[in-house]
């Protein structure tokens, strides 16, 4: 593969990556660095791409494979602060939220199953459609869509009870 296909695949992904990275570990340096090892080995590997899903796909499957040896060498990262957006796809994530929401929201979302947190990450950092996320999980697409409902429910739930605290 050449160089400016490279370069392309990187521009167009690398943003994504990093804020998926960002959800699964919740510290801004250890996904910076994550994301740049998941495009190297990508570059290794890139002969392994059969082209049976989108390259955000792929690319995610290598992140979430390089955060879960992350945790099997049992690393401690302190918690850096994530950027300041949180990308908008629905009606309660396109909404203008202050810090203090933001908290909340990422709070309640930790709280939340390992697998429904995740598809919750994919969706809103990684801005992924539910096909993408059912290829990466190895779902159907309803399922995606049924997880990221319910976790969205539960959120909503806490966020209207922390509202009225």
């Amino acid at each position: 593969m050449d160089k400016e296909k490279i370069d392309e695949i990187y521009r167009e992904n690398a943003a994504m990556i990093y804020k998926y990275l960002c959800g699964l570990t919740q510290d801004s340096g250890l996904a910076e660095e994550l994301t740049q090892e998941t495009f190297f080995q990508a570059i290794k590997g890139i002969d392994k791409f059969r082209g049976d899903c989108k390259i955000s796909v792929w690319l995610c499957g290598i992140a979430k494979k390089l955060w879960y040896k992350e945790l099997e060498k049992g690393s401690r990262h302190k918690t850096a602060p994530l950027d300041d957006t949180i990308p908008s796809t629905e009606n309660v994530e396109s909404k203008s939220l202050n810090n203090l929401e933001k908290v909340e929201i990422f709070r309640l979302m930790h709280n939340l199953d390992d697998v429904t947190r995740e598809v919750m990450y994919l969706r809103l950092a990684g801005e992924l459609q539910f096909s993408e996320i059912a290829a990466i999980l190895g779902k159907t697409e309803n399922w995606a869509r049924v997880t990221y409902y319910r976790g969205k429910q539960k959120i909503m739930k806490g966020m209207k009870e922390w509202n009225e605290n």
